[in-house]
């Protein structure tokens, strides 16, 4: 894992994690969590689908018939042909969203410069994000917390009280230990649906937990990742000798800094090309979020108009 850089230290459930700032909401009220592909599942939503019905996107004329709503009647058409024509479109599908997080010792990991919020702190503000996003398009949305404490899930659901439930279980939740076997994540990737979009939030330095989104893409599961990173691992900024800790392991190192500085930074580069390389393979859309920035600009580009 060679951007970890310092010891972990304890998740703060700084309120910060939690704050969606004016500027943020109103970001979030332009983002749509639109998969590439949606496998029709009825009702009212954002997600073209292949059934026709009374959605948003038109689709084709077709002859009135009884029991149709007049409002459905294209007026115009018929006061060129006298004769009654009812527009169809393509009924919107509503998706089914889960949220898993990288709960693993390494996101306790926070920067020198603010101990007091971590990666995983900013992982979890994020999830917010994502749900809100999910909340306000009428999308189910669920919850996988994936580390050392094992596998917890919350069943996909929408509203406020599902709202509840995640906020809950975000609040609670730790950040330690190793990523989990895959005999224990097992019951989860059974309740995750063909077709069902997952954002994962984590370091991604785990092989063992991208090589499972690598799989569930393969699998016909729609997945978009988004890396958390401390200023740190992106800067390098130590100008003294120091003790790198490997949080999850306990492997350390022993060196100087600015000695070190130039050899790291070209390791992570290379380490995120290959990441980059390996998503793109498995048509896994992701972003980077570093936690001295905004969660604005990596959601923009995940939710956008130009992702879209």
């Amino acid at each position: 894992m060679a951007a970890e850089i310092s010891a972990a230290v304890p998740a703060t459930g700084d309120a910060s994690a939690d704050a969606l700032t004016p500027a943020l909401r109103g970001l979030l009220a332009t983002l749509r969590l639109r998969p590439r592909r949606a496998l029709g599942r009825q009702g009212l939503g954002h997600h073209a689908s292949r059934n026709r019905g009374s959605g948003q996107e038109f689709a084709q004329y077709r002859a009135y018939e009884s029991g149709d709503e007049p409002r459905q009647i294209d007026w115009k058409l018929y006061a060129r042909s006298d004769r009654f024509f009812v527009r169809e479109a393509e009924r919107e599908s509503p998706v089914l969203a889960w949220l898993l997080l990288d709960t693993t010792a390494s996101m306790a990991q926070a920067d020198e410069s603010r101990p007091q919020f971590s990666r995983f702190d900013a992982a979890r503000q994020l999830a917010v994000c994502v749900f809100e996003i999910a909340q306000r398009q009428g999308d189910a949305c669920g919850l996988v917390l994936c580390g050392g404490a094992g596998l917890s899930l919350v069943t996909p659901g929408s509203g406020p009280r599902q709202r509840d439930r995640l906020r809950h279980a975000l609040a609670t939740a730790t950040a330690i230990g190793e990523w989990p076997k895959a005999e224990v994540l097992a019951p989860a990737w059974g309740r995750i649906a063909r077709g069902d979009l997952v954002i994962a939030l984590g370091d991604c330095f785990d092989e063992a937990a991208v090589a499972q989104l690598v799989r569930l893409a393969h699998a016909g599961r729609e997945v978009v990742a988004l890396q958390v990173l401390t200023a740190d691992e992106r800067d390098f900024p130590f100008a003294d000798g120091r003790r790198f800790v490997e949080p999850e392991a306990g492997e350390s190192l022993l060196g100087d800094g600015p000695a070190l500085r130039a050899d790291y930074l070209a390791r992570l580069a290379a380490a995120q090309r290959t990441l980059s390389a390996r998503f793109a393979a498995a048509g896994i859309r992701h972003a980077t979020h570093v936690i001295d920035q905004s969660p604005g600009q990596a959601l923009q580009q995940l939710f956008g108009d130009r992702a879209r």
